[in-house]
């Protein structure tokens, strides 16, 4: 097929363009912007609560102290060298059972994150109801690799002989 046959389309410029305007919708053909029912705007972080709720019941409900019921971590089924998640699950299992001591001795970093995360999805719900954007974790890339630094930290430490009480 020769290339002189081929048509060739402009862009299309009378398609409709409508920024997003958090909680408010596209505005209709006359101009108004249509308002975002409340429970539509609270979707989302009521969705991922309720999973983590879920998970953290199941987890909760399932112990992993018990052998055969959750997978073995492959890195230290296959070196002998803890992770920074070895013992999470077991972390959350105390954590769900109302035991913070065993939940912070089991993985201490992981109940950090849990709180974080808690903390982050309670914003983002108070402000999809209150008609604000959600909230975003915008932080230097100093504080990211501080961050990291903590954890490999962590890691390392939680493998030495002086550091067996952050082992799970």
């Amino acid at each position: 097929m020769s290339g002189e046959n081929q048509r060739v389309d402009a862009p299309r410029t009378d398609a409709p363009h409508a920024p997003h305007a958090g909680p408010w919708g596209p505005p209709p053909s006359g101009g108004a912007p249509v308002r975002v029912p409340r429970a539509r705007r609270a979707a989302a972080p009521v969705l991922t609560l309720a999973g983590a709720v879920a998970a953290f019941a199941y987890v909760g409900a399932v112990d992993p102290n018990e052998p055969g019921h959750y997978p073995v971590c492959p890195l230290f089924r296959l070196t002998g060298v803890l992770c920074p998640g070895c013992g999470g699950l077991r972390s959350a299992h105390a954590f769900a059972t109302g035991d913070l001591p065993a939940a912070l001795g089991a993985n201490a970093v992981a109940v950090a994150g849990y709180l974080v995360f808690a903390a982050f999805t309670a914003l983002w719900l108070l402000s999809a109801l209150r008609e604000r954007p959600a909230p975003r974790i915008a932080l230097r890339p100093a504080w990211w690799w501080g961050i990291g630094a903590v954890v490999l930290a962590f890691s390392i430490v939680r493998n030495l002989p002086f550091g067996s009480v952050l082992a799970p």
